[in-house]
């Protein structure tokens, strides 16, 4: 999953764009694309989808990273805004927090992929 995400990437800017973005050479980004990195490629899988990788947030109805939805449902109770308590209590209960999570936690460890 995460190498089409990054394929699709590459395609829609280029490599040395996709590598700026993750923080990575452009040599490691081509060499993942033509499959001959030589490394373990967890930790850029972990990259891509923390960056490229895109839910569906029932409470704003809107795709966002998996990145904003970690920071939305893992800050504290924010007590100042209405608003932003009931989205953060709606956080809290969302099958998507677990997937972000499970997700995170599957690309920090396993197999080379």
């Amino acid at each position: 999953m995460w190498r089409e995400i990054l394929n699709a990437r590459v395609a829609a800017s280029s490599k040395a764009q996709v590598a700026a973005e993750l923080g990575v050479s452009r040599t490691a980004i081509s060499l993942i694309v033509h499959d001959k990195y030589p490394a373990d490629t967890r930790h850029i899988a972990a990259k891509v989808i923390e960056i490229y990788g895109r839910i569906r947030c029932p409470h704003l109805g809107l795709e966002i990273s998996q990145a904003q939805c970690r920071e939305y449902h893992s800050r504290r109770p924010p007590t100042s805004s209405p608003r932003a308590m009931k989205h953060w209590r709606a956080c809290q209960n969302c099958m998507q927090r677990t997937m972000t999570v499970d997700q995170s936690s599957e690309n920090s460890g396993g197999s080379k992929s």
